[in-house]
């Protein structure tokens, strides 16, 4: 054999290993992070992120599934088939009291959640009756409770409902029927008549309202729950201890999507529109909705662990805990105070 051959193999030989080593590494730069979402304005920090390419950036790639509430979203954290969870806090909570290891990463939003009603409640509702004496006065008229839709039982909607009607305007039980919907499905309910009152959320609010002018906002955020904790970005301790960096991009991407959404609404625009909208909601719906103050868009986490201690407890007042869930050791906000930190120094 030829020296020349000897050199020329040599040769290939480097070179078909430095690009199975670039392929390797491009293989590890690229991370699949499975995220599982709820379909409400509250969680547009994400689209608005994965948009911009912020995640890409960071060598996430992100494979995004919406669920109708934050329990079923947590169960899917629990088996295993999302990284990053998208909705409300105290399903969380629950969901850790009960060995699903979700730890908050970010806010996105608070005071998502209001209530609506048709027009047979609207009225009474808004004119100075006290709610308990109109919901007293439909039963009487009707014979029949009131129907209100919210979310399953541990969700952030039902837990307002129920304080708005038994902390705030102590409502007899008899006067109302709770119905636990998915989101869509709440939204659909109220707009076809089936259900008397609904609590729902942007853009929910903003299309009801378009659809039918008769349903009316009877209840805001705070007026539901003093306030109220909203959507947060939640990732499994297992995912976290092992990329750490990539939780680090997340969290940085949402920092900068929460502050892109209140300084330049029309450029978020896009992101949203192609993750709610579907070609079904309006560009200018969408507009409205994200100038509601329905959704008031927060990324630090520590600003909602009072409230959400506070919401904890009264969902153990409700039963949906025996105890109710500690916050220590829920938040974990090093990354928002990494990604505070970087985007200081820009």
């Amino acid at each position: 054999m030829s020296s020349h051959f000897i050199r020329w193999a040599i040769l290939l030989f480097a070179l078909l290993g430095a690009s199975g080593a670039a392929l390797a590494q491009g293989q590890v730069q690229s991370l699949p992070v499975r995220i599982g979402a709820i379909p409400v304005l509250g969680a547009a920090p994400l689209f608005v992120a994965e948009r911009e390419g912020w995640l890409g950036a960071g060598r996430l790639k992100p494979t995004v599934t919406l669920f109708d509430s934050g329990p079923n979203a947590v169960q899917a954290a629990a088996s295993g088939t999302v990284d990053v969870y998208v909705a409300g806090i105290t399903p969380v909570a629950i969901g850790r009291t009960r060995g699903v290891d979700l730890r908050v990463v970010a806010a996105t939003a608070i005071g998502e959640n209001v209530l609506v009603a048709g027009a047979k409640l609207a009225g009474p509702l808004t004119d100075g009756t006290a709610p308990a004496a109109a919901f007293r006065r439909f039963r009487e008229e009707t014979g029949r409770p009131a129907k209100i839709a919210t979310q399953p039982p541990g969700s952030i909607p039902y837990t307002n409902l129920s304080y708005w009607l038994r902390e705030v305007h102590k409502v007899d039980p008899a006067d109302v029927q709770i119905l636990t919907l998915g989101i869509d499905a709440a939204q659909q309910a109220i707009l076809a008549g089936a259900v008397e009152a609904a609590t729902v959320r942007e853009p929910g609010l903003s299309i009801i309202r378009e659809r039918n002018p008769q349903i009316r906002l009877v209840a805001g955020g705070n007026e539901l729950f003093p306030g109220q904790p909203g959507t947060v970005v939640a990732v499994r301790g297992a995912f976290l201890e092992q990329n750490p960096a990539a939780v680090r991009t997340l969290v940085s991407a949402i920092v900068r999507a929460v502050d892109l959404i209140k300084r330049e609404p029309e450029r978020a625009l896009p992101a949203v529109e192609a993750a709610l909208g579907k070609g079904i909601v309006t560009a200018a719906t969408l507009r409205n909705a994200l100038a509601s103050p329905a959704t008031q868009y927060v990324a630090d986490p520590r600003t909602i662990v009072a409230a959400t201690g506070a919401m904890l407890a009264f969902q153990t007042k409700l039963g949906i805990s025996e105890q109710t869930p500690p916050t220590e050791g829920l938040f974990d906000p090093r990354f928002f105070e990494a990604a505070q930190a970087e985007a200081s120094a820009r």
